[in-house]
């Protein structure tokens, strides 16, 4: 039937051409955005997933940062520890040349007293972000350090932080108000050799020595500083060079835990920059819009439009041939 109230063909041309413009403004946005999921109406579990997936994503940024400050002060306190070891070993050597007969011990005193200035100056100096592992003015101890090292995330959805943690009353060289607790101002007591099993052992009693003590001038009641006179006598001596190579050793088991963490923190830097590179890849392959199949789409949505358009106008065009029958 042929009505001029009703025009069944443009309606039906009318509804497909919404339904192409519509389609037309969705692609429009893929392609203007770059995500085929922007909002939690697109699709509402892509999207809280890739929104939690992000924010868990800056949190890991954050942990990236605090690895490299971390990294930092480790390769601060490494740098002055490995100084000090090389010191350390100069004032082993120069202890050793005192032992030569018709040696000027007092000279190589006055070598070994800036010896011992440099260390003091190196552990002072190893501050980084106002923290120093090696020196301490405080009263109470350094302790232990932590450093942000990965956020978690559990399969219940409950968040952690992990940290790397160091001890650095192993690392702590000169302590100011406890001389106990710095490897380098505490007593080292050693112990002599029994005369009666070694018959070429010293007969000095046992000593305790101290190679830098920096509450006052002379070393506690019953101890001895590492300091040569005239007539500092070779037992002395081979004492203060037992003392030097047990601070050593000490020094050497600091320094090999320090690179130990330093080892650890860079696999952990590059462990987050992978992952933060696959949670990226993984939030994409979820929300990200396919450009080529966007623009594909978007060139058959024109041409059906242009289609529509003609199609309506076609559809209208049905009341102006009723007109012609009532033509004379």
């Amino acid at each position: 039937m042929t009505s001029i109230m009703t025009n069944t063909a443009a309606m039906a041309a009318l509804h497909t051409l919404r339904s192409i413009n519509n389609n037309m403004e969705d692609v429009q946005a893929r392609i203007s955005s770059g995500y085929r999921v922007e909002t939690a109406a697109d699709n509402a579990a892509y999207w809280s997933i890739a929104t939690t997936m992000r924010s868990d994503n800056a949190a890991l940024s954050t942990v990236q940062d605090a690895l490299g400050l971390g990294a930092a002060k480790v390769d601060t306190s490494y740098s002055a520890m490995s100084a000090s070891i090389d010191v350390i070993s100069e004032i082993k050597a120069k202890l050793v040349a005192a032992r030569e007969p018709g040696v000027d011990k007092t000279k190589i005193n006055k070598e070994l007293t800036e010896l011992k200035n440099q260390l003091a100056s190196a552990s002072e100096s190893a501050s980084f972000s106002g923290e120093n592992w090696l020196y301490n003015e405080s009263t109470d101890a350094v302790g232990v350090k932590s450093i942000v090292a990965s956020f978690n995330r559990s399969t219940s959805g409950s968040v952690s932080v992990s940290t790397l943690d160091y001890d650095t009353s192993t690392s702590i060289l000169i302590d100011v108000q406890d001389t106990s607790r710095g490897q380098l101002t505490k007593g080292v007591e050693v112990v002599q050799p029994d005369t009666i099993t070694d018959p070429t052992a010293p007969t000095t009693a046992d000593a305790t020595y101290h190679l830098l003590y920096v509450s006052g001038s002379t070393a506690p009641t019953g101890s001895k500083l590492v300091e040569l006179a005239t007539d500092t006598t070779d037992d002395d001596i081979d004492g203060m060079i037992s003392a030097v190579d047990a601070m050593l050793s000490t020094l050497t088991d600091s320094a090999a835990t320090l690179g130990a963490i330093t080892s650890r923190i860079d696999m952990q830097e590059n462990f987050v920059a992978n992952l933060m590179d696959v949670i990226d890849k993984g939030v994409g392959r979820l929300v990200d819009a396919d450009m080529n199949e966007e623009s594909t789409r978007l060139k058959a949505l024109q041409t059906q439009q242009q289609l529509g358009v003609q199609a309506l106008s076609i559809a209208n065009t049905n009341s102006e041939n009723i007109l012609r029958l009532f033509q004379q």
